[in-house]
């Protein structure tokens, strides 16, 4: 009797506890869809995010790309417009020189429209390279070859034959110019040459006198 008791109370037992474990379950799995679900939706915002970011950078890039390429085409405007009143004052200078009957005049005019242009360089950060005189620098210098002279420093630069120019801190163009060496010693065939001239020389002298 007791054995039968125990019995009907485990088989009322195990139930009550199945339906407490799958009412368990069917919370816990409500709460994790839930929580996948807010996930996954938190998910496609970033993504989406992500996307618009990714859009507005291209479209930033582009932007800037495309102003860049204007800037390089339109870069040389504000330089170009600032050469043509030297351009006019050549034509000008051309059409008085076909009258003018004084050369100097002339002279003074391409002088000074030379002034305004180097003027217009200088402003833009063009300037010539001080050469003449100065230590020969393969940097800024070319050398076009020696010269033998006692007045300029050997190894400095004894004349220059095409200037050269820098922009800024940038080499333009490097000047063409001759290095200064010392005179070569006469050889001792040449002195005895020389004073054998001079006595003949001496000896003329003498006779018309």
């Amino acid at each position: 009797m007791a054995e039968t008791n125990i019995k009907e109370g485990q088989q009322r037992v195990e139930p009550a506890v199945e339906s407490m474990d799958n009412a368990a379950f069917v919370v816990v799995s409500s709460r994790l869809l839930s929580e996948w679900k807010q996930k996954a939706q938190q998910t496609d915002e970033m993504h989406e995010k992500l996307l618009r970011t990714l859009a507005d950078w291209d479209n930033a890039r582009k932007r800037i790309s495309k102003e860049k390429e204007e800037a390089i085409k339109h870069a040389n405007t504000q330089i170009l417009q600032s050469l043509l009143p030297v351009i006019d004052n050549f034509e000008i200078g051309i059409q008085s020189s076909q009258k003018a009957s004084d050369i100097n005049s002339v002279l003074t005019g391409i002088k000074m429209v030379l002034s305004q242009f180097l003027q217009i360089l200088k402003e833009e950060g063009v300037e010539p390279i001080e050469a003449l005189g100065k230590p020969f620098d393969p940097h800024f210098h070319e050398s076009l070859g020696f010269v033998e002279t006692d007045e300029v420093e050997e190894g400095h630069v004894a004349s220059q034959l095409r200037k050269g120019y820098m922009y800024k801190d940038r080499l333009l163009r490097a000047a063409a110019v001759y290095v200064a060496k010392k005179p070569m010693a006469p050889s001792k065939e040449a002195v005895s040459s020389e004073s054998k001239e001079e006595v003949p020389a001496q000896e003329e002298k003498k006779a018309s006198d």
